[in-house]
């Protein structure tokens, strides 16, 4: 999760519905309420701990800070010198999670219908074509940005950092955290504390009441996805980041076969295919391997 959120455009939130974690997930964030507070400040620590699922939280942020840290500059490295092959690979892995996913749906014309709205939904927002919003520095829009970003971040399909990039606060907050502006900071942060926690009441009351229709739904929002990932694309505008780059800021998707006419660079489509495929594999061999685990846990249990 922490190496797919560093890259704006790739969801940490598909990651943990892949690896089957996400209802989880909701769940653990969701337990922060009044009862947990209360556990808390009356030392009653270990019901509190229980209560908020902490050994699967702890795991799982160091997890994410192990990544960010260690593999944020590879990836950025290869998404700078091999975009179409990294976008390759994670076509490979939306294409098969939608497939993994879907198949744990009970199709009817409520979950198609779900389906669909949701894949066009996602479609239209994640649109390399999209043009930012105006970026703003009070505090009042600061604080909306951190709340939406994050809600972003935990629905699989749509990256909380390419939403900052659409509401144009992706740079200013990159410079609001080079510069350790804290007030900044900590309205992001504000933000995103509670949009979370709200956001995940809201999506564990959807799994809980209309499982299925919400499994379709976060099936269409990863499925409409592949269309800001997809590997061939042509730069329409740039930016310079805070490193003195010019950074794509809008793009359009093209043929691979129209690829290289228009951009002049090679398509690369034997190895775009080839990543495309082993990236669809490897989510099956995490299934499987999951499978396994989960098969030898329940007989040790009988």
């Amino acid at each position: 999760m922490g190496a797919a959120d560093v890259i704006p455009g790739v969801s940490g939130g598909t990651i943990a519905f892949i690896t089957g974690i996400y209802e989880r997930l909701i769940n653990a964030i969701k337990s922060f309420n009044l009862q947990a507070i209360k556990l808390f400040f009356t030392g009653k620590f270990r019901r509190f701990w229980q209560h908020i699922d902490g050994t699967f939280l702890v795991c799982l942020i160091a997890g994410i800070g192990t990544s960010f840290f260690s593999f944020a500059k590879l990836l950025t490295y290869l998404l700078e010198h091999q975009p179409i092959l990294v976008w390759s690979f994670f076509f490979g892995l939306i294409i098969a999670s939608t497939v993994y996913i879907g198949k744990t749906v009970k199709w009817n014309v409520k979950t198609v219908i779900a389906f669909l709205i949701f894949t066009v939904l996602s479609f239209f927002i994640t649109s390399p074509e999209n043009q930012p919003l105006s970026g703003q520095g009070e505090l009042w829009y600061i604080f909306l940005c951190g709340a939406i970003a994050i809600c972003a971040m935990i629905l699989p399909g749509i990256s909380g950092s390419f939403i900052l990039v659409l509401l144009g606060s992706y740079v200013y907050m990159l410079k609001a955290l080079i510069s350790f502006d804290i007030v900044v900071i900590l309205v992001f942060l504000l933000g995103a504390g509670i949009g979370i926690i709200a956001f995940s009441n809201v999506l564990s009351w959807l799994f809980k009441h209309f499982k299925m229709i919400t499994l379709a739904s976060l099936t269409g929002f990863m499925f409409g996805s592949l269309n800001k990932i997809w590997p061939w694309k042509e730069v329409l505008t740039t930016y310079t980041d805070d490193d003195g780059k010019l950074v794509p800021l809008t793009e359009r998707n093209l043929s691979p076969f129209s690829f290289e006419q228009i951009t002049g660079n090679s398509p690369q489509i034997a190895k775009a295919v080839t990543l495309i495929i082993i990236g669809f594999v490897i989510i099956f061999a995490i299934e499987y391997v999951a499978e396994r685990i989960q098969n030898k846990e329940k007989a040790v249990e009988e």
